[in-house]
């Protein structure tokens, strides 16, 4: 019996299998780095044990460290999580030689499908639907679309879509440059992109006496970066014959490696409906929730009973309802998903706890709490935000009603894109795919509408916290003013007018009339309809919520644009970041194009290309690789005669989430 697990990760996962760990009664033990220190995941663990250090090479990665914290706390048992080492055999091979119980499928299953390419030939094998390997060097027009992939790694490093034959060439190589990077492998390989495809998985469970369970699918197409943003279980619209091809090929992949534990196989799934195995991921996924929602399991539990030797029923519980997964980012959608850092003030999702028999069910998994710092280390996920209903309208709408009401105060996140998503005919009738994105989001990142009446209630929010302060209490419980005369103020982009009178508050705003203020609540008539906004300052960062949805305003700009302090042709920093590359050859006096790629940033293991903004000579480089910089840094100069723009952040690229 297992007494006590080390999770050999961080966030939101660790604090997931603590809450399984916790119930059952195991104690628990965390790893943290220096940047992790008063993380969630720390404060929540039994024991929690350093690794020195920020950066990922220098403590969730070392593996020897972690075997030694396992010892050192006296732990029995270690749970990989997601992303990190979980993928790594070497690491398994460690923790078993070290006495431990590894949770986690075989080191050899590991092997066997950490290579791509040898995955396919393995599936092929035995019989599973693959997409054919193009060779690059003899590759025609067409063969394209192509997509470049690395053989090692995921989560969006080393791939690229080539859809021109003269550049297939150097995107080989800058593809193979970013996975052995990344991975230390460079082995990348070619095969058809698929346009308006579908990712489909499907969840398997294996223990040690033969027994596979194929525990439904989960369609994960609305990704941004290859990384997935919205999860449901089971799959729309798939026909029956489709279904049980996937469960049959994923049970013959997890047989084929002698496979043991939680473990995903992932498909790709052709607008004419033909399946091909993509990969598959030898540990616990991001989604199991919606797996674990719909069947009614807990996926950690049986993970550690498996470890120590339990055996699994011949089949599984029924599937029911629906299930559907949003993950909550700190990054800006609207600026090329830039990650975003800071404080985060406050974090409440609406909706029916699950411990509730109420439909839908409300479920947060999250390694965040009010007050934690979101920094620049690690993934930009804040939580994840699980619905369970009978039907999978009722999910849709459950899930948009949850994130819509949330109250997230802090840095930008990704929740308004999410709500919009949710209401996009495509995603409601369920037939996104993965390109949805890359089609949709100037739509879906519009400036939010009703923004200026959220400004003017944080005006009147904030006149009214001063009358409050400044005023003494009137015969009725109001309040009495001195002064009639019109103030202004600016708030995000929109200038507020208005004047206190012994009734309240005169705006100067067509078809608005106030009902009510005070420090934290506004209502204001607009066009003959009352509406309420919550309204929470915090310093000159302004949160104002109400049913219609939520802004984020700053009373005046905490940074002023870099670009309108700085000479033409300055590459600012657009994040904080480190500084992981410059362009080969690049020096002071290099001749350069505009949008052509000469910085590489790292932040929350996303790395971004900044790009020149125009042609000319670079006269300044201050970029230094392995620094670390603050938004608006001044990376470097490119002068030319021509009009400059702004930094040009593009095609930023992505690691498994930790």
């Amino acid at each position: 019996m297992i007494e006590s697990v080390l999770v050999a990760n961080r966030g939101e996962i660790a604090c997931r299998v603590f809450r399984t760990c916790r119930e059952l009664g195991i104690a628990t033990v965390a790893v943290f780095s220096d940047a992790d220190a008063g993380a969630l995941h720390v404060r929540e663990a039994d024991t929690a044990v350093r690794l020195p250090g920020a950066a990922p090479a220098d403590t969730y990665l070392r593996g020897d460290l972690i075997v030694k914290a396992a010892l050192a706390a006296g732990a029995d048992a270690v749970h990989p999580g997601y992303g990190f080492l979980s993928e790594n055999a070497e690491f398994a091979r460690a923790v078993l030689d070290a006495g431990l119980v590894w949770i986690g499928p075989p080191p050899g299953a590991i092997e066997a499908m950490a290579s791509k390419t040898r995955a396919k030939e393995l599936m092929g094998a035995a019989g599973v639907p693959l997409l054919a390997p193009v060779d690059p060097a003899s590759a025609t027009v067409s063969d394209l679309p192509l997509l470049l992939k690395a053989a090692a790694g995921g989560g969006g490093r080393g791939m690229r879509i080539v859809r021109e034959l003269p550049s297939l060439a150097e995107e080989m190589k800058a593809a193979s440059a970013e996975a052995r990077s990344a991975f230390g492998d460079g082995e990348v390989f070619a095969e058809p992109y698929v346009e308006r495809g579908r990712h489909v998985e499907v969840q398997i469970l294996a223990d040690a006496h033969g027994t596979v369970w194929a525990l439904g699918t989960r369609d994960c197409s609305l990704q941004r970066r290859h990384q997935k943003v919205i999860e449901e279980s089971p799959a729309p619209g798939l026909p029956d014959g489709l279904r049980d091809t996937l469960r049959e090929a994923a049970v013959a992949a997890a047989r084929t490696v002698g496979y043991r534990g939680a473990g995903t196989v992932e498909f790709l799934i052709s607008p004419q409906g033909r399946a091909y195995f993509l990969e598959m991921n030898t540990r616990l996924q991001v989604e199991h929730p919606v797996t674990e929602e719909v069947f009614g399991l807990d996926l950690v539990a049986l993970q550690l009973g498996i470890a120590e030797g339990a055996e699994l029923p011949p089949e599984p519980p029924p599937a029911r309802g629906h299930a559907m997964e949003a993950r909550l980012y700190a990054e800006d959608p609207a600026r090329n998903w830039a990650p975003q850092t800071g404080t985060l003030h406050l974090l409440e999702v609406a909706g029916a706890p699950a411990d509730r028999p109420v439909a839908p069910r409300l479920r947060v998994d999250t390694g965040y709490t009010h007050g934690d710092t979101i920094g620049v280390h690690y993934d930009a996920m804040l939580a994840k935000v699980i619905v369970w209903a009978p039907t999978r309208a009722e999910a849709v709408r459950g899930l948009r009603y949850a994130l819509r009401r949330a109250r997230v105060h802090g840095p930008v996140t990704n929740r308004e894109l999410l709500v919009r998503s949710l209401l996009h005919p495509d995603v409601v009738a369920g037939r996104a795919d993965t390109g949805f994105y890359e089609r949709h989001l100037d739509g879906l990142t519009a400036p939010a509408p009703g923004e200026e009446h959220a400004a003017l209630a944080a005006a009147l929010a904030a006149a009214a916290a001063r009358a409050t302060r400044d005023t003494v209490p009137a015969r009725l419980g109001g309040w009495r003013n001195v002064g009639a005369r019109t103030q202004s103020g600016t708030y995000g982009e929109h200038e507020v007018r208005y004047r206190a009178t012994r009734d309240g508050f005169d705006v100067e705003a067509d078809g608005v009339r106030v009902i009510a203020t005070a420090p934290h609540r506004v209502s204001l008539e607009v066009e003959g309809v009352v509406r309420h906004f919550d309204v929470t300052a915090y310093g000159d960062e302004v949160h104002v919520d109400s049913a219609a949805g939520s802004y984020r305003l700053t009373a005046r700009p905490r940074f002023t644009d870099p670009s309108l302090r700085t000479e033409p042709g300055s590459l600012l920093a657009p994040m904080p970041g480190t500084v992981v590359r410059i362009a080969d050859g690049l020096a002071e006096g290099a001749e350069v194009t505009v949008g052509q790629p000469l910085i590489w940033l790292e932040a929350m293991k996303m790395e971004h290309r900044v790009t020149a903004p125009a042609s000319g000579t670079l006269t300044a480089l201050h970029a230094v690789p392995g620094r670390q910089v603050e938004v608006g840094a001044l990376l470097a100069v490119v002068t030319d005669t021509a009009v400059v723009t702004d930094t040009v952040v593009t095609d930023a690229q992505e690691e498994q989430p930790s």
